[in-house]
């Protein structure tokens, strides 16, 4: 089987975290790099939590880039509110001895020029990517696949009415992005991402299962759990990224549909990412809208990849997933 290269963009964050996780134990991708932007929390400390989430699966081989620290022009809000102080629940772990690169934008023009078929996985906010093809866009004439965690289409935001996080924190980004990017964007949005919930019950099932993965996983969510209650009433918390993730790998755990989507960029409505579906503006579709998941394959997918060896169990054990 051909690995497919990849680039994970991100913003570490608890989710981010467990998408990492997934990525480096899919046999299917050959992760180049994570480059780092500033989202959930500012793009260093970010740095330090992925080389948390690399320790954990045993892969500091991984570059880690710090890229862009703040949006193009709003200034930086963060979502530590959400994800913690540390952005991983508030564990505050000791720094992991690795290195923290810099030059993030740089990373992914070099490898798209390097590299063939490089596909990018972005995982928060546009900020690097947009940088990117403002300084080299006839790099990313080499890119193969761009998938999008964020926006939201006939379902309420995250961070506003109409908003999902990652496109409010840098709407300039994220417009810039859809209307120059050279291939299609996979949008992986909130419509699908909201059906992905890590309830205790998984998590209480994990706990019987490989113990070092299962206990940063149950560190790294208990805050989670606890704004997701606070918040949207969920038992449980949303896990975004990691479908991201597994429908980069596998195409058919979601359906949706092609259109041209843009960004607002300010007012009431900023961040919203806006979807021609019914072709009002006339222009070619620049990204496929996800709207539809299976959620019950998804976690038997994350949790068979997470812990290997208990691949039986996971599929014998009712009423967990």
């Amino acid at each position: 089987m051909e690995k497919r290269k990849v680039i994970i963009d991100c913003d570490p964050g608890i989710d981010d975290s467990l998408a990492i996780l997934l990525a480096l134990n899919s046999d299917e991708l050959e992760v180049l790099g994570l480059t780092i932007t500033s989202g959930n929390v500012p793009a260093r400390m970010g740095a330090k939590n992925a080389l948390k989430t690399l320790q954990i699966a045993n892969r500091l081989d991984i570059p880690v880039y710090v890229g862009e620290e703040f949006p193009l022009q709003r200034k930086l809000i963060t979502a530590q509110d959400t994800h913690g102080e540390d952005g991983i629940g508030e564990n505050f772990y000791d720094d992991v001895k690795g290195d923290i690169l810099e030059g993030g934008v740089d990373f992914i023009i070099d490898t798209l020029k390097r590299e063939e078929k490089v596909s990018i996985i972005a995982l928060g906010p546009l900020t690097n990517i947009a940088k990117a093809l403002m300084k080299d866009k006839d790099a990313f004439d080499n890119l193969d696949e761009f998938v999008s965690m964020g926006g939201a289409f006939r379902i309420h935001g995250n961070c506003s009415p109409v908003a999902e996080f990652n496109y409010w924190v840098d709407p300039h980004a994220a417009d810039y992005t859809y209307k120059h990017l050279p291939k299609k964007i996979h949008m992986v949005g909130l419509d699908v991402t909201r059906k992905i919930v890590l309830t205790p019950n998984i998590i209480e099932f994990i706990n019987r299962l490989e113990k070092e993965k299962s206990k940063f996983i149950t560190e790294i969510t208990r805050f989670y759990i606890d704004f997701h209650w606070q918040q949207e009433g969920i038992i449980g918390c949303v896990i975004n990224d990691p479908l991201a993730v597994a429908y980069f790998i596998d195409r058919n755990l979601c359906k949706g549909f092609d259109s041209y989507v843009e960004v607002v960029h300010d007012g009431v409505a900023i961040g919203q990412s806006i979807v021609d579906s019914f072709n009002f503006y006339k222009k070619e579709p620049n990204a496929h809208v996800l709207t539809q998941t299976d959620e019950k394959a998804f976690m038997k997918m994350f949790l068979k990849r997470i812990f290997k060896g208990y691949e039986e169990i996971i599929d014998a054990t009712e009423g967990v997933i």
